[in-house]
């Protein structure tokens, strides 16, 4: 049931999950096992996307401090005005 991911496709595994049945895609499932199969499917589906978006909240944590690391180590660098200066 579960087809192989494809990197040019990356949204190729939901189509999976959308294809309608043999029914009318505009008419709702007639029968309990489709309506429980279609709820697990869209608990799949909630699950990898809730995933995604912490490792897209990660990716965001890890590039604001990669930042502020870059900023300190900048200023790290940067002459101190003066202190040389009073010894002289």
């Amino acid at each position: 049931m579960m087809s192989e991911f494809n990197p040019n496709d990356p949204f190729g595994f939901f189509n999976q999950f959308w294809k309608p049945g043999a029914a009318n895609p505009f008419m709702p499932p007639l029968t309990e096992e489709e309506i429980d199969r279609k709820i697990i499917e869209m608990r799949t589906i909630e699950q990898w996307l809730t995933m995604q978006v912490g490792m897209l909240q990660m990716t965001v944590k890890t590039l604001e401090l990669q930042k502020a690391g870059l900023a300190a180590f900048k200023q790290g660098l940067e002459p101190k005005g003066g202190d040389h200066d009073e010894r002289g």
